[in-house]
């Protein structure tokens, strides 16, 4: 018996998040005195794994999963876990986990609880603490089937170096054509962009900038931060940034260790999605602005002159630190 985690991985190099779920397995399987097995699907290097607290890797290769399928990777998953005999399974918050773990508890007939940000507490079954309407509660919740899945609050745990031995072990699970019954023809991302999912630091921009002709200084202060791009809704409604950078309640969720708005007003919509953010800085002309309520660090000031002079800063920062 261990506890399973699906490390998840594209490209064949395993996410940073899969190494954030690890060490929660970990966690978890050292209050239940036990071990970790991770999953991994078409990862190759799978070594680092073993820092986070992995004893046990199953390595799938399978060509048809290649491009994320929900039901197949449920199903791969699941049989890694009867193997295992795991009485718990833990997933992250990603879009795609999102789509896999209610599947998955299906599968285990397991209970499953989403956006979990602590350790489960064990005194008294089997507690989790969840966050709850958009992150402005928390809950806990009572999980009493024999298998539980666990969705892990992105950013909520961190990396925790725990080192152990690691093992490898090449897994066939048996798949047929019903778990393929969707076909994933081609996926669309933008190249050489760090991802939102993926990212520690996130520069988010609305329509302060007053058109897209003035994004330059948001992606030169991105580069020399090494964070993802990303925009409110009306921004991508209006065609200046692509749909795929909108976050927000309707858009992507944000939880980086990082979060800077620059000349967005702070919309409820948009204040629910990135909540989960460690360290939220806002730059804004309207001292009113609903986004320094929920900020750390305010700046009243016209975007168009404190973007420059912050990305000078860093830059020279930078230089003196290399």
């Amino acid at each position: 018996m261990s506890v399973l985690v699906y490390t998840e991985s594209e490209n064949g190099k395993l996410k940073k998040v899969a190494y954030e779920v690890a060490s929660f397995a970990k966690g978890i399987a050292d209050l239940m005195g036990t071990s970790v097995t991770a999953v991994t699907i078409n990862a190759e290097n799978v070594d680092e794994l073993k820092t986070y607290g992995v004893e046990k890797v199953l390595k799938v290769s399978h060509d048809k999963l290649s491009k994320f399928n929900a039901d197949a990777y449920a199903e791969v998953i699941t049989q890694a876990s009867k193997k295992e005999e795991a009485k718990v399974v833990v997933v992250s918050q990603s879009a795609n986990a999102k789509y896999l773990a209610p599947l998955l508890s299906v599968n285990l007939n397991a209970g499953y609880a989403s956006n979990v940000v602590a350790l489960p507490k064990l005194d008294d079954g089997f507690v989790v603490e969840r966050t709850a309407f958009t992150n402005k509660a928390f809950n806990m919740t009572s999980i009493s089937t024999d298998v539980r899945v666990l969705g892990l609050s992105n950013n909520a745990f961190g990396l925790k170096e725990n080192e152990v031995s690691l093992s490898e072990e090449d897994f066939s699970p048996e798949l047929t054509d019903d778990n393929f019954k969707i076909n994933v023809k081609s996926v669309d991302k933008n190249k050489d962009k760090v991802s939102i999912a993926d990212a520690e630091v996130v520069v988010s921009a609305g329509r302060g900038m007053k058109g897209p002709e003035n994004w330059g200084m948001i992606e030169e202060l991105a580069d020399v931060l090494g964070a993802a791009t990303a925009c409110s809704k009306p921004v991508s409604d209006m065609g200046w940034r692509s749909h795929g950078e909108h976050v927000g309640q309707t858009g992507k969720p944000v939880a980086s260790n990082l979060y800077i708005a620059i000349g967005i007003s702070g919309a409820i919509q948009h204040l629910a999605g990135i909540s989960a953010s460690k360290n939220k800085v806002v730059i804004n002309t309207d001292p009113e602005a609903p986004f320094f309520k929920a900020a750390d660090y305010g700046i009243v000031g016209d975007a168009f002159e404190v973007v420059p002079q912050l990305i000078e800063k860093l830059k020279e920062f930078k230089a003196n630190n290399s």
